[in-house]
């Protein structure tokens, strides 16, 4: 299992630039973890994309359905966000040099994928790749 920030779950979902490059590493590791935030971040972010028109409204039934199948067939393993977790990304980000941008959402995930034993994070957010490697997680972009 790999983990995936959200970015990348968005991904197997929508045709973006990038999406296949993505699918098919999901495809050849089979399953992909995430925190659980990413479920939450997932649907607001399917709705910006109706809203921006980057999907289109009468799929958004169907998107929500196939990722809740994918989810029920054990494709996503979401990680579980608990006040510890959050803890250490507070200590963790305190750290960071200045020079550094990092959204918490993104601090969440980096965190999340270290303390749960991965020693990659694969995302195409440049904050998150510059930042992972200062919070002791290497970041890959396949893209």
């Amino acid at each position: 299992m790999i983990y995936f920030d959200t970015a990348y779950v968005l991904k197997c979902y929508i045709n973006e630039p990038g999406s296949a490059a993505v699918r098919s590493l999901l495809f050849r590791h089979q399953s992909a973890a995430c925190c659980i935030l990413g479920r939450l971040e997932f649907t607001t972010a399917i709705k910006r994309a109706v809203r921006e028109r980057r999907l289109d409204a009468r799929v958004l039934d169907t998107v929500f359905e196939i990722f809740e199948r994918d989810d029920q067939n054990g494709i996503w393993g979401w990680l579980p966000c608990t006040p510890q977790l959050v803890e250490v990304t507070l200590r963790a980000t305190r750290n960071l040099p200045e020079s550094i941008y990092i959204r918490s959402a993104d601090a969440l995930h980096i965190v999340c994928a270290r303390e749960n034993g991965f020693a990659e994070i694969y995302s195409n957010d440049r904050h998150v790749l510059a930042a992972a490697p200062h919070l002791g997680i290497q970041a890959v972009n396949v893209i």
